[in-house]
């Protein structure tokens, strides 16, 4: 991934939480945002040596807070994320459901990349 799209990934988020060990950063999670119905919760990352002490469990916790604070009287809105594989009981806590169920499809996904100029002339 180019440097460039992280940090203009990281501007545009609507929400971004930080877990630190001193001037170390171990965890990092993110919300990306419609501002109106749509919400996806990206990149819920623990480095491994501080898995299973409770960090992504307050990373998500501060997302939902997030989430749920901006809902006005009567509006609702989807949360949606892609869970990495095996970590879909993690999710569960905080209320998701996995897909394919009676309701909701597959979550699909794909990766698009532009190749650089000089590449397509060849």
């Amino acid at each position: 991934m180019h440097p460039d799209q992280i940090t203009t990934g990281l501007k545009n988020s609507a929400f971004i939480v930080v877990a630190k060990d001193g001037e170390t950063t171990v965890g990092m999670a993110r919300v990306v945002s419609d501002g109106g119905y749509i919400a996806l919760v990206v990149e819920v990352l623990v480095l491994p040596e501080y898995q299973r002490k409770g960090i992504g469990k307050i990373m998500m916790e501060k997302i939902m807070e997030f989430i749920r604070g901006n809902l006005k009287d009567g509006y609702c809105i989807q949360v949606d994320l892609m869970a990495a594989k095996g970590k879909e009981e993690f999710y569960e806590k905080f209320g998701f459901v996995k897909r394919p169920n009676d309701s909701f499809g597959f979550g699909m996904t794909q990766w698009l990349k532009k190749e650089d100029s000089q590449d397509q002339n060849m």
